[in-house]
């Protein structure tokens, strides 16, 4: 069997920690910000982690997926 080629466009996408959590940027940050409250733009600014079913096709998707 071939050797699996890694998806050059997940990679940019998430970051996997130490214990294989696969964390990805929030949405809505590009434009329309000013209407929020502070407290929404500082919720966005913060990463959040993958469903666990999604995390699993990722780390499927990537070449370290021990």
């Amino acid at each position: 069997m071939p050797k699996l080629k890694t998806r050059k466009s997940v990679i940019k996408k998430v970051k996997i920690t130490k214990r294989k959590k696969v964390i990805r940027r929030t949405t809505g940050q590009n434009h329309y910000n000013s209407k929020e409250s502070g407290k929404e733009g500082r919720m966005k600014k913060n990463d959040r982690r993958l469903f666990k079913a999604d995390e699993k096709n990722v780390l499927q998707a990537l070449p370290y997926n021990n």
